[in-house]
């Protein structure tokens, strides 16, 4: 099997990490490419870093990500999800690369009953999903060959999440207030990173344009973020931790100035029926986050990143 390289952007997310790690084992070289030389805001920055990694494949990461906080930097988000995701695909066409995109739920409204195919109306409901569903249409504008993953709920031993949060506040608290009206899929960054580096192989090696298009990659199963926060807990009991309680309260009681989707469930279908990739389920792979993290070289490693 002929090795590859791939150069993913955004260099310290959760996902380049998580690739990065698991790129020796699964054959390929993972260059993460990202600030100072790659720099989504200054598109001219963007060709000329990618470039220089020499990439088979190109895996656009890099996000603006403060989907609060987009609400009063529109344009900043818009520069980086919209305009520099599609600088990084245009760079992937000049370079002759299939470029896989990561997008996000927050391009659908959330109101939908079940869940979402790839073919639904997207609507997006705040500034953050409407920069990223931008994101995804100036890519696909700038090669057909693009796959772009829409995924959600995203955390691993990694920067900061949900799981790694509930595990610092559960170390002080007794009881927590956490949202259940709010239903997706928890998605493990090394999951992603694992089907990314089998579909970034798969586009290398075959031009079929079945390969190519829109695809959901999420956690199997589904859960609140109440569900969520009780099993990370029961997890963390394995190791000693005590247990914590988990409220369950409505959206409404926690100030937001954005609509988060109400419906995040993505159908993985598509993924496993054209790639033959299905992600575990979410509850397998929160736990051996939560192992990683809690067992001893876990933890030693995670004093060293808070200490950073």
């Amino acid at each position: 099997m002929t090795r590859i390289r791939i150069a993913i952007t955004g260099g310290h997310g959760q996902v380049a990490r998580a690739m990065a790690a698991l790129g020796p084992a699964m054959g390929v070289d993972v260059i993460p490419v990202g600030r100072p030389e790659l720099d989504l805001a200054d598109p001219a920055s963007v060709f000329p870093a990618l470039a220089s990694a020499r990439p088979h494949a190109i895996v656009s990461a890099a996000a603006y990500t403060m989907v609060d906080k987009a609400e009063t930097e529109k344009d900043l988000a818009f520069s980086i999800n919209a305009a520099g995701a599609g600088a990084v695909s245009t760079a992937a066409a000049r370079l002759g690369a299939p470029v896989l995109h990561l997008s996000t739920d927050y391009v659908f409204d959330g109101t939908k009953a079940g869940r979402y195919v790839e073919a639904d109306p997207t609507g997006p409901t705040s500034v953050y999903g409407a920069s990223k569903l931008a994101g995804e249409q100036l890519v696909a504008a700038a090669t057909g060959n693009h796959a772009i993953f829409r995924t959600a709920w995203i955390y691993s031993p990694y920067g900061e999440n949900f799981l790694k949060t509930m595990l610092r506040l559960g170390e002080t608290r007794e009881t927590l207030s956490v949202v259940d009206d709010q239903r997706g899929c928890p998605t493990s960054a090394e999951d992603i990173a694992r089907a990314m580096i089998l579909a970034a192989r798969r586009m290398v090696e075959d031009r079929n344009a079945r390969y190519r298009g829109v695809f959901h990659l999420a956690g199997s199963g589904e859960a609140s973020w109440a569900d969520f926060a009780c099993a990370i807990f029961r997890a963390a009991e394995m190791y000693g931790r005590k247990p914590v309680t988990v409220l369950p309260i409505s959206s409404d009681r926690y100030p937001s100035p954005v609509r988060r989707p109400g419906n995040s469930r993505l159908s993985g279908e598509k993924l496993g029926r054209i790639y033959g990739i299905a992600l575990p389920h979410w509850r397998q792979s929160t736990e051996k986050v939560v192992d990683g993290l809690l067992g001893r070289a876990g933890c030693e490693a995670l004093v060293c990143e808070e200490r950073s």
